[in-house]
């Protein structure tokens, strides 16, 4: 009797030590076989230069260690110059710094070729995965550098890009941002312009997906109403659960929806985490040290007047009184997204080296822990599949036939 009691102590104690241990190789089995891709993140401006070497394990967020460590398959990277002043010569630097960043990503996979490829397909993604090589896929955010004219698409394209995202902080000649800034005026082209009308034609035409992530709802609704393709929201959040003009309305995601799209939820701490009570008394001291008023309705306001450097300094700086993000708040809006629309039109980025990471995905090395995550809260194989990689492949591929018919 003695010895049947001990016995099933015994096996007691194993099972409770051997479930955690056995979660945690379910969890590493399912990321390891699932094709994981980030779906934006940004990249230096001397990039292949000194520290910002891609083959280094350097102090960035996310490089080829990285991504081999974490086992993320495929990145996009975004060929992205902040919003500057729309003047010709402003415009033609930024065009230049624009090229320079583009030629830099190119350059990735050619020092690298036994451990990167540059992808040009949705194929080219899968194929670099079975190789056990990390796929680039290269995206572009914000119009800004391309002035008022169309032709660098085709220019972009043949160098590779295959993500086209029309705004950032700013409006352009393409449309209106979400976030607008400078002295212009807040609403300009009532979403998007002429030019950005046409470029959504031009886009369908060659299949390059079309990013709608930092758009305004205007500006949404008439690239949705006008594509031929499904679209992606390659970096953004839910109202729902952070109410940040970045993040999408119930709307919104309802709309991307009907249009077979997808919506990256991004791993951007201040869009996921709702600030707490002393929030208010703690911004306003910061607010006057930028000579801005202390009373606000949003954070943002009258950043406009600031600079391009002072306003990110300001941006830090609110960010840093938020509460720390982690995968849990990170997997909390994508059920809040997947509640909503559904598991075929939901995805994840992370939008490092630009203000992304939470912790427990503070750097792409550590991708397996959202796995994990994702795991514990009930998500099937079938479905990180489709979170990690799966959904956005799919709109890929559509963008892709819709340009060859």
């Amino acid at each position: 009797m003695l010895r049947s009691a001990l016995f099933a102590a015994v096996a007691t104690v194993s099972l409770a030590v051997a479930g955690p241990l056995a979660a945690a190789e379910s969890a590493s089995a399912i990321h390891a076989r699932a094709l994981v891709l980030d779906s934006h993140a940004d990249v230096p401006q001397d990039l292949g230069i000194g520290l910002h070497d891609f083959g280094l394990d350097g102090d960035g967020q996310i490089d080829l260690a990285k991504l081999e460590r974490g086992q993320v398959d495929a990145a996009v990277l975004a060929v992205f110059v902040p919003q500057g002043p729309r003047t010709p010569e402003d415009i033609a630097k930024a065009r230049h710094n624009a090229d320079a960043k583009l030629a830099a990503i190119r350059a990735l996979p050619e020092r690298y070729p036994d451990r990167m490829v540059l992808a040009r397909s949705a194929t080219d993604v899968e194929v670099a995965a079975k190789a056990g090589k990390r796929a680039i896929i290269i995206g572009f955010l914000n119009a800004y550098p391309f002035g008022e004219s169309l032709a660098p698409i085709d220019t972009y394209y043949s160098a590779g890009v295959r993500s086209f995202g029309f705004v950032h902080a700013g409006n352009n000649a393409y449309a209106d941002s979400s976030r607008p800034s400078g002295a212009g005026p807040k609403v300009e082209w009532g979403g998007l312009s002429p030019l950005g009308k046409a470029a959504v034609a031009k886009l369908n035409d060659l299949g390059v997906i079309i990013d709608v992530s930092q758009l305004t709802p205007d500006g949404l609704r008439q690239v949705l109403a006008l594509t031929r393709a499904p679209v992606v929201a390659s970096h953004s959040g839910v109202q729902g659960v952070v109410d940040a003009p970045r993040n999408l309305s119930d709307a919104e995601l309802d709309a991307i929806k009907a249009n077979g799209g997808v919506v990256q939820i991004v791993a951007f701490g201040p869009y996921l985490v709702k600030p707490g009570p002393d929030f208010a008394a703690e911004v306003a001291p910061i607010r006057v040290q930028f000579g801005l008023p202390a009373a606000y309705a949003k954070t943002s306001d009258g950043t406009e007047t600031l600079s391009p450097d002072k306003r990110t300094d300001y941006s830090h700086a609110i960010n840093a009184l938020l509460p720390k993000a982690t995968v849990r708040d990170l997997v909390g809006s994508v059920d809040y997204a997947v509640r909503r629309i559904g598991i075929d039109h939901v995805g994840l980025s992370s939008d490092f080296n630009h203000g992304g990471g939470v912790v427990g995905w503070a750097n792409e090395g550590e991708a397996a822990g959202v796995t994990a995550e994702l795991l514990a809260r009930g998500y099937s194989e079938a479905d990180i599949d489709k979170l990690w990689g799966g959904n956005y492949l799919r709109v890929f591929r559509a963008a892709e036939a819709q340009a060859r018919r």
